[in-house]
């Protein structure tokens, strides 16, 4: 039995013409929100509805680095209002009493680690995450 696969799942439908329906609603929302501007404060409404327009024309059409200008908007936002960590971590700089320690403490560090110890580490650690050995 055979199905037919979606192809082309991310593109949206165009439902009013041209435009879908996201566009659609920016659209109309930035004409809607212009045209009570200009229709109550005349002059200073017109000033203020150009902006407005310009932005709700880039909400619909604009696109960055193939990202829809809404993304970037929402992840701008998501930036500024959310917190930040900052960390700072100073440069040590060497003085005499950090130098290297001598290669005979590297080497008797290196032999107290026996073959013995390390399987049997290796063995407490294989029970602790055997999932046979779980008692839930």
């Amino acid at each position: 039995m055979e199905y037919q696969v979606p192809q082309f799942i991310e593109v949206e439908d165009k439902i009013f013409g041209p435009l879908t329906l996201k566009q659609f609603i920016y659209l109309a929302g930035g004409a809607g929100l212009c045209a009570v501007l200009i229709l109550n404060l005349h002059a200073i409404g017109f000033v203020l509805a150009v902006p407005i327009a310009a932005f709700s024309a880039a909400l619909a059409f604009y696109k960055i680095n193939s990202k829809s200008f809404t993304d970037i908007v929402e992840a701008g936002f998501n930036f500024y209002t959310s917190g930040r960590l900052y960390l700072w971590k100073k440069d040590s700089v060497p003085t005499k009493k950090a130098q290297v320690a001598p290669a005979t403490n590297v080497t008797r560090q290196k032999l107290s680690l026996s073959k013995g110890k390390l399987r049997d580490l290796a063995w407490s650690l294989d029970i602790k995450d055997s999932p046979t050995n779980n008692p839930s």
